[in-house]
C-alpha cells in the first residue's frame, strides 16, 4: 500500500478526485506546489494501478479527463482517516 500510495502527492490526488472527475489543469490548480513532471508520473502510476481511469474525448482541443475507478473509490476510507489526522497534528502543533 505505501509503495503505491507512498509520496507527497497521490493521495492528495486521489481525495481531489473523489470530488469527481477533473482534467490535467484542474488537478494542477488544485496542488499548486507539484510540478506537472510529478504531476504525469504520479498520474501514471495510479493508473497503472487501476485506481484512476484517463477518459480521452475526441475535441478540439483534446480533452483528457481523470476518474477514480470502483477500486480506488475504495481509498475514500483512507483518505478521511489521514484528513483527520492532518486535523489533529495542525491543532496539535498550535495548541
Amino acid at each position: 500500500a505505501m509503495r503505491l500510495l507512498g509520496g507527497r502527492w497521490r493521495l492528495l490526488l486521489v481525495s481531489y478526485l473523489l470530488q469527481g472527475p477533473k482534467r490535467f489543469n484542474e488537478l494542477r490548480r488544485d496542488v499548486p506546489a507539484i510540478s506537472q513532471r510529478m504531476l504525469t508520473l504520479d498520474l501514471r502510476a495510479l493508473e497503472e494501478a487501476g485506481l484512476i481511469r484517463r477518459t480521452v474525448h475526441a475535441t478540439v482541443p483534446v480533452k483528457v479527463e481523470y476518474a477514480l475507478t470502483e477500486d480506488g473509490r475504495r481509498l475514500e476510507p483512507v483518505v478521511a482517516v489521514m484528513k483527520e489526522f492532518g486535523l489533529w497534528v495542525k491543532a496539535r502543533a498550535a495548541g
